[in-house]
């Protein structure tokens, strides 16, 4: 290995003797008689009680809510439009025609997506200028302001603040949507990053499965609690060279005070980044070092909502119906369907740090696209096989495991995981926006293109499915267990080696362009 008297290189510690800081209370020195280690190497951790503890909160004051605001319309849509359509009468003396009804109901379901786009857009401000834990903190405060416009549209008849409500909610999900797996994925040991990055996908589920069950009290405790925990150490260390607040950080979640090895990772992607301010949108999709891993965001996130989960969960009810469920039966078979949502999503966390992110992502891809397929095939065939009719109940249940083992997570988890400090915001906005643009498409075209193509439009979600699923097996590598940096270095090498190969390089002779073998670079060639 390298002489330890050689310098480390600016911005890191030098190898020996132990490195100091500005802060007394803060020393990192390593524990006498243990080998320092060395960065992205064996930096493991355990799960701690200060980690489980801020994974939950989160999970439940950010991810739950949003699962709930998803599913909250469905249900009370008829009282939605009787209130709708009372307030219309009496403020104009007649009601509202069927046709400008349902427009105004679907404008306030469709809201919900269009403020979670402005809210992913609004990322990159707010964590860089108050963090992640401050960003996510302080939208709390939104979600109260939307349930006071809500919770006092029927005192005053005005249907406009139910969609303002709608809009500010959907503002807050799309902010936390983006920063709670942030968050979590950089306060995470390499070792938990995807098991802790998976949870937020539960609590989704059973946001969606308790959504006429719960309330907003959560909020407030999100709101009081969340101050209790550290901000990110990579953020506090790198963005703002806080080394005391860091260590403090990190003793705190990782329940050690030998740190050292975690604060040398960190400082090698310092280095790394010494001379990078942090990047713009625009700026990331024009940078050519990471447009592997910006392509991978772009198609990962998209392939999520462009997968028809969103059609499937409105078709469902049809399905159970045309399946000879009794219609009085139907909600507790979407029941069913919920807890099957929350298991799968269970096996997924569980199991992330043992399978890996591709073979989650590549399964969850491949299952789906099986059972769409199998969907058209049973709604064609069930007026002449009665019994295909089961068999779309089963591709139905299916279809929303596959979704939600790896699909509906690993997504925000591997933007994280793909890019470095001064990328990572960015490419949040780019996920983000590009997630709640698809959701609020799919939600608009999937009325016209069901009318159009019948049983045969979920065929174009089992192509988005498996096209994923082949993009992810052919270009994205596996994540599990390694360092952000080891995972720069390896888009690195495959960025090389899918551009010129690794050995031959273009060389300009006589003003001609010429292959050179890179082996012969250390031997005395003289050319003329």
């Amino acid at each position: 290995m390298g002489d330890s008297s050689e310098p480390a290189g600016p911005g890191l510690p030098s190898p020996s003797p132990p490195p100091t800081f500005p802060c007394s209370g803060c020393s990192l020195a390593p524990m006498v008689g243990k080998e320092t280690p060395r960065p992205g190497r064996d930096i493991t951790g355990h799960l701690t009680f200060p980690l489980l503890s801020v994974t939950l909160l989160v999970s439940f004051g950010s991810s739950m809510l949003y699962g709930y605001n998803l599913a909250v319309v469905n249900s009370p849509a008829v009282h939605i439009k009787a209130f709708y359509n009372t307030t219309w009468s009496q403020r104009y003396g007649h009601g509202l025609a069927p046709g400008p009804l349902t427009l105004l109901y679907s404008l306030t379901v469709s809201t919900f997506s269009l403020g979670g786009l402005v809210g992913s857009l609004l990322v990159g401000v707010l964590v860089e200028r108050y963090g992640r834990n401050g960003a996510l903190s302080r939208s709390s405060l939104l979600v109260l302001l939307a349930g006071g416009f809500m919770g006092f549209s029927r005192e005053l008849g005005s249907p406009e603040m139910v969609i303002i409500g709608r809009c500010i909610t959907g503002i807050h999900s799309g902010i936390c949507l983006s920063v709670v797996p942030l968050y979590l994925g950089e306060i995470a040991p390499k070792n938990l990053r995807g098991f802790l990055g998976l949870v937020p996908s539960i609590f989704i589920c059973l946001g969606v499965f308790s959504a006429q069950v719960l309330g907003l009290p959560e909020l407030l405790g999100e709101l009081l609690l969340l101050h209790c925990f550290p901000e990110s150490p990579r953020y506090l260390l790198i963005e703002r060279d806080d080394v005391c607040g860091t260590t403090r950080a990190l003793c705190r979640f990782l329940g050690t005070p030998d740190v050292q090895g975690v604060i040398e990772e960190m400082k090698e992607e310092q280095q790394s980044l010494s001379s990078v301010e942090m990047v713009s949108v625009w700026q990331l999709l024009w940078d050519r070092s990471v447009h592997w891993q910006t392509l991978s965001v772009v198609v990962v996130n998209a392939g999520m909502q462009l997968s028809g989960i969103d059609a499937i969960w409105f078709y469902t009810n049809t399905i159970f119906e045309k399946a000879g469920i009794p219609i009085s039966q139907i909600p507790y078979a979407t029941v069913g369907t919920g807890t099957v949502e929350v298991v799968a999503g269970l096996i997924g966390c569980f199991t992330i740090e043992k399978l890996g992110r591709r073979p989650l992502l590549i399964a969850g891809f491949c299952v789906m696209g099986i059972c769409l397929a199998g969907i058209t095939v049973s709604l064609l065939l069930q007026t002449t096989l009665p019994w295909m009719c089961y068999v779309g109940v089963v591709c139905v249940i299916g279809t929303i495991a596959g979704f939600c083992m790896g699909p509906a997570g690993v997504p925000f988890l591997m933007t994280a995981e793909l890019f470095t400090q001064s990328h990572r915001p960015a490419a949040y906005i780019v996920g983000g926006s590009l997630n709640w643009l698809c959701n609020f498409t799919i939600g608009f075209i999937f009325p016209f293109l069901q009318m159009s193509a019948g049983a045969f439009c979920f065929l174009v979600f089992c192509g988005v499915c498996l096209l994923v699923a082949l993009y992810v097996y052919l270009v994205i590598p596996e994540t599990k267990n390694k360092t952000f940096m080891e995972i720069s270095h390896i888009f690195a090498t495959r960025r090389s080696f899918l551009s010129v190969p690794a050995h031959l390089r273009m060389k300009k002779l006589d003003g001609y362009g010429a292959l050179e073998s890179s082996s012969l670079e250390d031997k005395d060639f003289n050319l003329p």
